[in-house]
C-alpha cells in the first residue's frame, strides 16, 4: 500500500495527464481549455484520495452511490476546509433524492419527472435555497423518427420544461453516455443536437456533461463542458465499473 506521499506524487502525474489531454483536444477541437471542468470521479476509492485531489486544486468530485458520497462529504469536510463542490453522476432512485439534495452541488442523471419531484421534495427539505440539475438523455438506442432530436429526445425536452418551472430546481444542461459499442463521435454528436436544441428552448442550460477516461477527447470535439474522469485519474480498482 503507497504512502499518502507516493499517493499524492502519483495523482499528480495522472491530473497532469489528464489535463494534457483536456489542452490537447480543446485545441484540436478549437476550443479553449479553460472552459471545461474537470470532474474526478472518486467512487471506490477512498475519501482520503479525495483530500489529496482538492490539495491539488480538483474541487469538483463526482460520486455514483448516495450511500458512498453521503459519508465522503461529510468526511472531506472534516478532513480538509478545501471547499469541494459534489457532483452526482449515477442513476438515482427516488428514495435516495432527499439525502443526496443535501450535499449535492449538481445532479447530473434526471431522467425522469418522478426524480425531480422527490429532488424538489428534498431541496425543501433540506432548507436549501436551489439545486442544479442536468437532464440525461439516453444515447443507447437510435432516434425514432418523431420530433427534432426523436423520442427521447421529445421526452426529455418536455421533462426539462418541467424543471424549468420549479422553483428550487435549476436546470443547468444535459449529460449523456456514450454506449459501450459503437462510435462515440456518433453517439455525441447527436448529443450535440438536443444540447442545441435545449438552449435554444433554455438559453441558461449551457452545461454538456460527457466523456469519460476512453471517449472525452471525442466529447471535446461535440462540445462537451464537463468531463467525469475516474480510472485516468485515480487508477483502476477491482471492484470498479465503467
Amino acid at each position: 500500500m503507497s504512502s499518502p506521499e507516493d499517493r499524492l506524487a502519483e495523482l499528480r502525474d495522472n491530473l497532469a495527464a489528464v489535463r494534457s489531454r483536456i489542452q490537447r483536444g480543446c485545441a484540436a477541437a478549437g476550443r479553449s481549455g479553460e472552459e471545461i471542468t474537470l470532474i474526478a470521479v472518486t467512487k471506490f476509492f477512498p475519501v482520503t484520495d479525495a483530500a489529496l485531489l482538492a490539495e491539488l486544486g480538483v474541487t469538483d468530485l463526482g460520486e455514483s452511490r448516495d450511500q458512498d458520497a453521503s459519508v465522503k462529504s461529510a468526511q472531506l469536510a472534516a478532513l480538509t476546509g478545501v471547499a469541494v463542490r459534489w457532483h452526482f453522476i449515477g442513476r438515482l432512485q427516488s428514495n435516495k433524492a432527499r439525502s443526496v439534495a443535501r450535499y449535492a452541488g449538481l445532479v447530473h442523471s434526471v431522467d425522469r419527472q418522478g426524480l425531480a419531484d422527490a429532488l424538489e421534495d428534498g431541496v425543501r427539505r433540506a432548507g436549501r435555497e436551489a439545486l442544479d440539475v442536468l437532464v440525461q438523455l439516453s444515447l443507447d438506442a437510435a432516434p425514432a423518427a418523431e420530433g427534432r432530436g426523436g423520442g427521447a429526445a421529445d421526452e426529455l425536452m418536455r421533462l426539462a420544461d418541467r424543471i424549468a418551472g420549479s422553483d428550487v430546481l435549476r436546470l443547468a444542461g444535459i449529460m449523456a453516455i456514450a454506449p459501450l459499442e459503437g462510435d462515440p463521435d456518433q453517439a455525441f454528436s447527436r448529443l450535440a443536437e438536443v444540447a442545441q436544441w435545449l438552449r435554444e428552448n433554455h438559453p441558461a442550460a449551457g452545461i454538456v456533461s460527457a466523456g469519460m477516461s476512453d471517449d472525452l477527447e471525442a466529447a471535446l470535439r461535440h462540445g462537451a463542458t464537463h468531463v467525469r474522469i475516474g480510472t485516468a485519474l485515480l487508477g483502476r480498482r477491482e471492484q470498479q465499473f465503467r
